[in-house]
């Protein structure tokens, strides 16, 4: 499949039946996915390991036939259009268009029994991702992004003011993100200067940003997956989300979000540091 980088150089727009008939379908996918996720959770789950490195990265038998299940109704809607998922890899497009999927953001909160994990579900039209869906089956919240802006239901969602990280709350998944040196580093000076920290909320974190709620998220060594759904929630509200450099937050890498852009370039110009722009 061309990589998101090489896609970005050809932009195309979708008209506003095709979008509106895309977001119905991601509705639907969303819809079909919460059925399988739903029916496992809280359950007994045979749990593998993904990692062979020492670390543990699970993966059920819910995120593999969820995954499949959305796959299946992509290819039966629209053949030409590609996947990109979490479990089951990538499948190229035959135009330009493309699905970026991740069935359960989340499996140790999902094998944990806690209720944030969440299913992500972005079209992106070949020059970024137009459409987002942040769904969260066990809270019934599903958060909705789209050149219209972002939703819950039928609620606008708008990011709130920050002017400064002595002011902000903070969040990320778990600080064991960011590799030992420079990357922890510079997180914590971020951290050290917030008011508030919260940790362990996966794409969760993301949506009440959107919300209002959680004023900036900084992350690190997320995959195309875990992101491209949550930049046209976070933009549609007013938000910000770019990588360490201040570019495109769709290949994943080093994240940063940020509802206030004054608090974003806060934060940028320390983040920045392990990863100096290029000019």
């Amino acid at each position: 499949m061309t990589s998101l980088k090489e896609s970005q150089k050809v932009p195309i727009s979708l008209a506003a039946q095709d979008l509106a008939e895309a977001l119905a379908f991601a509705h639907e996918l969303a819809n079909a996915s919460a059925k399988v996720t739903l029916s496992y959770f809280r359950r007994p789950l045979d749990i593998d390991n993904k990692d062979d490195g020492g670390r543990f990265d699970p993966v059920t038998r819910a995120d593999r036939e969820a995954e499949g299940l959305i796959r299946d109704m992509i290819r039966a809607r629209f053949p030409d259009d590609g996947i990109i998922g979490e479990e089951h890899g990538e499948e190229s497009p035959v135009g330009r268009r493309f699905w970026v999927i991740d069935p359960i953001d989340g499996t140790r909160a999902y094998i944990s029994g806690l209720p944030l994990w969440g299913t992500l579900i972005a079209l992106n039209d070949g020059e970024r991702p137009i459409l987002g869906l942040i769904d969260h089956p066990a809270t019934g919240e599903r958060f909705v992004g789209s050149p219209d802006g972002a939703f819950l239901k039928c609620k606008k969602l708008a990011v709130r003011p920050c002017a400064a990280l002595r002011d902000a709350t903070l969040s990320t998944t778990d600080p064991d993100l960011f590799a030992p040196g420079a990357e922890i580093a510079a997180f914590r000076e971020v951290s050290a200067k917030v008011k508030l920290r919260r940790y362990g909320y996966d794409c969760y974190a993301y949506a009440m940003l959107a919300a209002g709620f959680i004023d900036i998220v900084v992350e690190s060594g997320l995959k195309t997956f875990d992101v491209q759904a949550l930049i046209p929630v976070i933009e549609g509200a007013g938000g910000i989300i770019t990588d360490w450099r201040g570019g495109p937050a769709g290949d994943g890498g080093r994240i940063l979000a940020a509802g206030d852009r004054r608090v974003h370039q806060e934060a940028l110009s320390i983040l920045s540091s392990v990863v100096p722009v290029v000019t």
